[in-house]
């Protein structure tokens, strides 16, 4: 008699773990197409120019600069 249950507590057992295991994969599936639909149809937006000169943080730089001797002195 217990071994009776035994055995079915591993069937149940190997079938809660066989249907999760099966809804793992599916669900990775469904992710990874979900994810090639939307890069196709919304594609990430790319760098307007590369090449453009960087701005001139000079009168950031002094501005920060003039901020914190005032801090410190104040």
């Amino acid at each position: 008699m217990e071994t009776n249950l035994i055995v079915e507590g591993f069937k149940f057992m190997g079938l809660g773990m066989g249907t999760v295991f099966v809804f793992l994969i599916i669900m990775i599936l469904v992710m990874q197409s979900m994810a090639k639909i939307i890069d196709r149809f919304f594609p990430e937006p790319q760098a307007a120019d590369v090449t453009a000169p960087k701005k001139d943080n000079k009168t950031i730089i002094a501005a920060i600069t003039a901020a914190i001797k005032h801090h410190r002195e104040g």
